[in-house]
């Protein structure tokens, strides 16, 4: 099975859906913000968001979301990558709770040739979240320097570092 693209297999407007979905369960909210130090309430704390909040429940930390989606994109988009440029947006749009699923899809809004090395190139994409029932929950777009076929070929191809196992 194929990781990752190399820069000629990307092609613009070409839309990659990440599979499989992930059920967004409260351990792993309650992790992600215990690892990330993000202590506040309205993810933490089920009686405060019942008591103060429009939801009535905890809301699942976007960046989780965010983090969620981005590695369901490894191996369609990145898992070649020479390098993450840039997150150019992020958005939030809607909230998740415990219990819903993510799925993911990406767009190809745009490749470039690299202008200093001739063996890689700059791919331009937008990633959407959306919950089980359709819901766009995130969006983000970013910039990935991806390697051309050449770039692999000289590496040693589609497993590089692998090593042989001896008899």
């Amino acid at each position: 099975m194929q990781f990752g693209r190399y820069f000629e297999e990307f092609e613009v407007g070409a839309i990659y859906k990440h599979w499989p979905g992930k059920t967004v369960t409260e351990y792993d909210d309650h992790l992600f913000c215990l690892l990330t130090m993000n202590h506040h309430p309205l993810h933490l704390d089920a009686h405060f968001a019942a008591e103060t909040t429009e939801f009535g429940k905890n809301v699942v930390v976007g960046n989780y979301i965010y983090s969620l989606l981005l590695g369901m994109s490894v191996p369609d988009v990145s898992g070649k990558a020479i390098a993450n440029l840039e997150v150019e947006s992020l958005k939030h749009l809607k909230p998740t709770f415990h219990g819903d699923t993510i799925y993911g899809e990406t767009e190809v809004l745009d490749k470039t040739e690299s202008k200093s090395k001739n063996d890689r190139g700059i791919v331009y994409v937008q990633t959407r979240g959306y919950k089980q029932d359709g819901t766009v929950v995130c969006v983000f777009r970013r910039k990935v320097m991806v390697p051309k076929q050449s770039y692999g070929d000289a590496r040693g191809g589609e497993q590089p570092g692998r090593p042989v196992p001896q008899n």
